[in-house]
């Protein structure tokens, strides 16, 4: 009994002892690959670059019509036909609307005769006139009545044409206000008719810099619609007086839209291009770190032979396809680190693994 008490004994030594020894080993070489320094974090480069950058003004502001006009009618009648449809575009002239003229075209006959009848007065009038058998007081009077119907046939073909109503300038019609037989007041609106070839840009700028702008400048234009695409645009005004309330200036640009892909009311960024060019670091777009605590780089340092990285906060300027300009915290030929940053920290070894972006970079 006692001799197997003294095995089970041995063999949960053994066990154990084992099982120990093991986990005793386990921990020693975790220690042991924890210990060795971690392979250098891979990573893409840029060189602080030096740029020209011509100077230019950020504004936003609204896409305009040259000509934006509301057809309204300036007789009253009730529809008769309606020659558009709506978003087409139309002539100057080209007739939109009939009105029911069948009484005003009634009237114009009845004027139309009076008028013939006081011009046979008036021929009769002359001639005896001539033969001195009418005094000159009737030979007035029936050239009077003459001249009144005259302007009577006038006014009422004048107003008969009215019943017309007729596109006032060449564009693009809106969505249609009325329907066939509808009853129309004078004034009251039929569509708009916008011409968009070409367009104007309005926006606003501070009054501190009314010096730097100037009438033919250049300016360039986007879009929300179009981001990919950039439109040239020229100052055409600029309003002499400064807004009381906001102490801005309103300037007009024009822009040509051929194929018109700008619409009336679109929002839009304005940069107004300046002559002057100025030096500036820059930096690619996809190197800045942004937070709430400003912007920052990790900028890659020689260290014992190898590369280290270090945050570093900047200060930034300008965006420009792709580039940022940085005006404190750089300078020129230094190198940044370009992809990666989210997996760096200070001090950490670092291997470019990657094209350099931008300018050449390399360990």
């Amino acid at each position: 009994m006692v001799n197997r008490v003294l095995v089970l004994i041995l063999v949960s030594v053994l066990l154990f002892g084992g099982l120990g020894l093991a986990k005793y080993r386990q921990i020693t070489a975790m220690k042991a690959q924890f210990s060795q320094p971690q392979p250098p974090t891979q990573i893409a480069a840029a060189t602080v670059e030096t740029q020209r950058w011509g100077r230019s003004l950020f504004a936003v502001g609204s896409l305009s019509a040259v000509q934006d006009v509301h057809v309204m009618s300036e007789v009253p009648g009730q529809i008769a036909a309606i020659h558009f449809e709506s978003g087409k575009e139309v002539h100057a002239g080209d007739v939109l609307v009939t009105l029911d003229a069948s009484i005003d075209e009634a009237e114009l006959r009845g004027h139309e005769a009076l008028l013939r009848l006081a011009d046979i007065q008036f021929q009769r009038a002359a001639e005896l006139q001539r033969k001195h058998t009418m005094s000159r007081a009737q030979y007035d009077e029936a050239a009077a009545r003459r001249a009144e119907a005259d302007a009577l046939v006038a006014a009422k073909r004048a107003y008969l044409a009215k019943k017309s109503i007729r596109a006032p300038i060449t564009g693009t019609l809106g969505i249609r206000r009325i329907d066939l037989g509808d009853y129309l007041a004078p004034g009251s609106p039929v569509v708009t008719l916008q011409a968009m070839d070409p367009m104007f840009v309005d926006f606003r700028l501070p009054e501190r810099f009314i010096t730097r702008i100037a009438k033919d400048q250049t300016a360039t234009v986007r879009v929300q619609a179009r981001p990919d695409e950039v439109f040239t645009s020229h100052v055409t005004a600029i309003d002499p007086a400064v807004d009381v309330a906001t102490r801005m200036v309103k300037v007009r640009a024009k822009l040509p839209n051929p194929e018109g892909k700008l619409r009336p009311g679109m929002f839009a960024e304005v940069n107004l291009v300046e002559t002057t060019e100025d030096e500036v670091l820059v930096v690619p777009e996809t190197a800045v770190t942004y937070s709430p605590y400003g912007s920052s780089v990790f900028v890659i340092e020689r260290h014992d032979g190898g590369l280290k990285v270090n945050r570093r906060p900047i200060t930034t300027g300008e965006v420009r396809a792709g580039w940022v300009a940085v005006s404190k915290g750089l300078s020129a030929g230094e190198r940044v680190v370009a992809v990666g940053q989210n997996k760096l920290r200070n001090d950490l070894n670092v291997v470019i693994a990657t094209s350099p972006v931008g300018a050449a970079a390399g360990p």
